[in-house]
C-alpha cells in the first residue's frame, strides 16, 4: 500500500466520523429522522407499523434512497475508472457537494419549520445520499478502514481490543493497542460531532448544515 494511502486511512476516518455524527444529529433534531443511521429508521418504522402514529415520509424514503445512492456511488466509481487515492478524492468531492447542496437548500427553504413537509423530505434525502456516499467510499476506496458511523461495532471492537491488550498473551498487544486507539478516535469523533451539531442546531437552526459541509471540504483537501 502506498505510504500516502496508509496515512489517509489513518487520518480520514476520525474526521469522517465527526461529519457522520453532525449529519445524523442535525437530521434528527431538525428533520426528525436519522440520516446516517438506517437502523434507527427501521426501528421507528417498525414501531409505527404496530402502534400507529404520524409517519414521517422521509423515514420511509430514507431506506430506498440510501440503497439507490450506494448503487449510484458504485456506478460512479466503475465509470470513473479511478483507484486508490484518486477514487477517494473523487468520492469525497461528491459527498462535499451533496452536503453543500443540503446546506444551501436548508438555509433557503427552512425545512426544520415543517419536518414532515416536502422541503424537509428533499433536504433529508440529500443528507441521506451524502451519508450513503461516505459509507460506500469507505468500502470502495478504503476497504480496510473501520466504519465511521456504526458505533456499536466500534465500541465492541474497542472493548475486545482493550481486553486483548491487557491479557497475558502479548503476541498481538501492540497491534491491538493501535486498533483500540483508532476505535476510540472514531467513537470520540462521532460523539463530538453529535455534541457540536446539537449546539449548532440549538443556536443556528438550519445554518447548522453548513458545519458538516465545511468539514467535508477539509476531507477533500486532506485527500
Amino acid at each position: 500500500m502506498p505510504e500516502s494511502m496508509a496515512r489517509l486511512e489513518t487520518r480520514l476516518p476520525p474526521l469522517l466520523s465527526v461529519i457522520a455524527g453532525m449529519v445524523d444529529l442535525t437530521g434528527f433534531l431538525s428533520l426528525n429522522l436519522f440520516t446516517a443511521h438506517i437502523t434507527g429508521n427501521l426501528v421507528v418504522i417498525g414501531a409505527l407499523v404496530v402502534r400507529g402514529g404520524r409517519v414521517n415520509p422521509a423515514q420511509i424514503l430514507a431506506i430506498p434512497v440510501f440503497i439507490l445512492a450506494v448503487a449510484a456511488t458504485w456506478l460512479f466509481a466503475r465509470i470513473s475508472g479511478a483507484r486508490g487515492p484518486a477514487l477517494l478524492r473523487q468520492l469525497l468531492l461528491v459527498q462535499f457537494l451533496l452536503l453543500v447542496l443540503v446546506s444551501v437548500f436548508s438555509v433557503i427553504t427552512k425545512p426544520s419549520s415543517a419536518p414532515h413537509a416536502l422541503m424537509a423530505t428533499i433536504a433529508a434525502m440529500m443528507a441521506v445520499s451524502a451519508m450513503a456516499c461516505q459509507f460506500a467510499l469507505l468500502r470502495l476506496a478504503m476497504p480496510v478502514a473501520p466504519s465511521t458511523a456504526v458505533m456499536t461495532g466500534n465500541l465492541t471492537n474497542a472493548v475486545l481490543w482493550a481486553l486483548d491488550t491487557v491479557s497475558p498473551d502479548t503476541s498481538s498487544a501492540a497491534t491491538d493497542l493501535v486498533r483500540l486507539k483508532n476505535s476510540l478516535y472514531l467513537l470520540f469523533g462521532f460523539f463530538a460531532g453529535c455534541v457540536a451539531a446539537a449546539i449548532a442546531v440549538t443556536y443556528l437552526g438550519d445554518w447548522a448544515w453548513a458545519f458538516p459541509a465545511v468539514l467535508a471540504g477539509m476531507a477533500v483537501a486532506m485527500s
